[in-house]
């Protein structure tokens, strides 16, 4: 499955149905009358944060999202049937923007989070509606009250309790790999990651979820590398674990160029706890390891801990560390379970 962050979808809500207009013409019946219905209710575009799904990629498919109209009234003051809601599934995280990217309209944080977005006009009145002491034969009726309609875009923010950053091949795949059921991609060359991977931790009987990006370098707010797009993906983090390749040139040079892009980028990243790890040490000799841990601590001002993915030296250490700014974890919510009738548009 392809990984998409970013869709551009139209929706419309249903349109009323129109009232009708119609006389009793019964036998025996002397005054009939007006008795026109009135129409029915469109329906409602409503959106609905689902587990189970983390990307947006069957949005860049289907695109138009059209809920029915209500139907007419008609006679016997029969008021029209309403048009079903149309129900539109995203992924917990996904936020509504409007069409310039300007306004955050909806925010889905929690699974089972629903909420109407367009309202469906209400049905027009019947000529029933409109008779008075003094028109006994109205012939005028509502058309129904319009439909609603926008164009925005759907933007993924995953939700994860820890993120990874790190210059590229700094070995946050190896990590995440090491701790989580993910299976990133690793190499021995800069940008194997290109899409975030999320992968949940299971240490001292907790379970958290790890988010790697892909690496920032030099000039990623600029948009060089792959840019800063993917730190939109660790912004609702609680704490970001940053990774130091030990073999490095400069390590509190390597440092210092991240921290600069998490503060170009903005977000808040930078003001996150932060735990540092001076990563890749199973090949250096203690005194080695001593010298370039105390060297990154200088420049990062925090404990830095020797941690080796891929031989395991470290790990519980850092689990411990993430444990400890993770804090407790919130309460599940329970989905939503209304029995209303509704149409249900599910990205599977």
């Amino acid at each position: 499955m392809h990984f998409l962050d970013q869709a551009k979808i139209f929706v419309r809500s249903g349109g009323g149905g129109p009232g009708a207009v119609s006389f009793r013409r019964e036998k025996f019946i002397e005054y009939g009358g007006p008795d026109g219905g009135n129409g029915g209710k469109g329906g409602d575009i409503i959106f609905e944060a689902v587990a189970g799904l983390n990307t947006l990629i069957d949005f860049r498919y289907t695109q138009h999202f059209r809920a029915p109209r209500g139907s007419g009234g008609s006679g016997s003051n029969r008021t029209g049937g309403g048009g079903d809601d149309l129900l539109i599934k995203v992924p917990v995280g996904t936020q509504v923007l409007s069409e310039d990217k300007e306004e955050v309209l909806l925010d889905f944080t929690k699974v089972g989070q629903r909420e109407v977005f367009l309202r469906g006009g209400d049905g027009g009145r019947g000529n029933a509606s409109y008779k008075t002491s003094t028109n006994r034969t109205p012939r005028q009726h509502g058309t129904g009250w319009p439909y609603e309609e926008a164009w925005v875009w759907l933007r993924l923010k995953l939700l994860a309790d820890a993120g990874l950053v790190g210059l590229p091949n700094a070995g946050k795949s190896t990590f995440i790999n090491a701790v989580t059921n993910a299976q990133a991609k690793v190499g021995a060359y800069a940008f194997t990651t290109t899409r975030p991977q999320l992968g949940v931790v299971r240490h001292r009987q907790r379970e958290f979820v790890v988010a790697d990006i892909p690496g920032l370098i030099e000039g990623a707010a600029d948009g060089a590398g792959i840019g800063d797009r993917f730190l939109g993906h660790i912004e609702r983090c609680r704490v970001l674990l940053h990774l130091v390749d030990a073999n490095d040139d400069d390590v509190g040079e390597s440092y210092r160029i991240v921290r600069e892009e998490l503060a170009a980028y903005g977000g808040g990243l930078i003001d996150k706890p932060h735990v540092v790890a001076l990563n890749k040490i199973d090949m250096l000799d203690d005194e080695l390891i001593e010298a370039l841990s105390a060297e990154l601590a200088d420049e990062s001002g925090t404990d830095v801990i020797p941690l080796s993915g891929a031989a395991g030296t470290g790990v519980d250490w850092v689990l411990d560390r993430l444990l400890e700014a993770i804090g407790p974890g919130p309460e599940a919510v329970p989905a939503n379970d209304e029995g209303e009738d509704e149409l249900t548009w599910s990205p599977v």
